[in-house]
């Protein structure tokens, strides 16, 4: 049998693009492995930058913490409700 051959973004491309996000959303590495684990790109967190004319909209280190802790939240409740017996 042959192996399947999986399309793969070229290591050194993919860090280059994470470090740049980085710099740009000024994320610590804690917040990218955050951002990694809600299966963001690097681009999309560069394309939610707030501009200056949208006061309403959190710095991107914020909204990944924001999300993150939703996440965890959900898990628990659905684990908890797993263990709840009828």
């Amino acid at each position: 049998m042959g192996k399947k051959r999986t399309k793969k973004a070229k290591p050194g491309k993919r860090d280059a693009e994470w470090a740049k996000a980085k710099r740009l959303c000024r994320l610590s590495a804690e917040d990218v492995r955050m951002a990694k684990e809600l299966g963001f790109s690097p681009r999309a967190l560069m394309k939610n930058i707030p501009s200056g004319s949208q006061p309403w909209k959190a710095p991107v280190k914020i909204w990944i913490r924001d999300l993150y802790a939703q996440k965890q939240e959900k898990a628990a409740r659905k684990k908890h409700s797993r263990d709840v017996p009828f």
